[in-house]
Formats: structure tokens, sequence, C-alpha cells
């Protein structure tokens, strides 16, 4: 096995810890904006952001693997990643429209901000165990 193969396996991971970051910081933004008028509130599909950072395949059990968009038009809005490798930015949708023109629903963003902490932390922890798990083959332990 050569250093290839051993950094690769971190590769996914690493790609994935690093979406998780962007998006931990724009759930945090909009948090931090519930009360600024005509803010919108963004956020990425992340499973999209994922493979198209990873060129990885989703699994054919998923619900992203099932339906896939077309962009069959140039006036089309365009998902996925940008050209410069980050996140298309897209607006939520608000269950409850606010009358200053918001549409940040604050039990939602923190929903989907403690979601995706939480999905950080055990990312974070399984490569620190694939981490562990390299040493000690390394090492012949």
């Amino acid at each position: 096995m050569t250093i290839d193969h051993l950094t690769s396996s971190l590769d996914f991971d690493a790609a994935a810890l690093k979406l998780r970051a962007e998006r931990t910081q724009l759930l945090a933004s909009n948090l931090a904006n519930a009360d600024t008028p005509s803010y919108k509130a963004r956020d990425f599909d992340f499973a999209q952001a994922l493979q198209a950072a990873t060129g990885a395949q989703l699994a054919a059990g998923t619900a992203a693997a099932k339906t896939t968009m077309v962009r069959t038009n140039a006036a089309h809005a365009a998902t996925g990643v940008s050209t410069d490798g980050t996140p298309t930015l897209l607006y939520r949708l608000p269950v409850e429209t606010a009358l200053d023109g918001n549409t940040v629903e604050p039990d939602v963003e923190r929903a989907a901000f403690v979601d995706n902490s939480l999905r950080y932390q055990e990312g974070l922890k399984f490569m620190t165990n694939q981490i562990k798990t390299m040493l000690t083959a390394v090492n012949g332990q």
C-alpha cells in the first residue's frame, strides 16, 4: 500500500469536513441576520456539493441519487458547485413569510445548525479513528 492510498482514503472525509465547516458559517450567518429586514436565508445542497467536490457517486439507495435535476436551458438556475469549487448558494424558501422581507426562520436555522454541527463532530471522530488505525498499522502494533 502506497502513501497515495493512505491519503486518498482521508481526502473524502477532509472534503466533507470542509463543506460542513462552510455550511456552519452560512447557517450562523442566517441566524445572526434573523432580525435584518430583507435578509434572505441561504444554504446549499450538501450531498450535491460533496459529490461535486470529491467526484464521488452517491449511493444508489439515497433520494438524491434517484432524482437528478437537469439544466435544459441557460436561463435555468444552476445548482451544485460553482466554477471555483465552492458550493452554489441557494435561497431558502420560508414556510411563513415575514412582513419585512426576511426569510430566516430561527427554528429551522437552529435545527439545521445543530444537525450540521453533530455531523461535523461525527465526521471528525471518524477521521480521527481512521488516522489512529493507520498509525497502528504503520507502527505494527
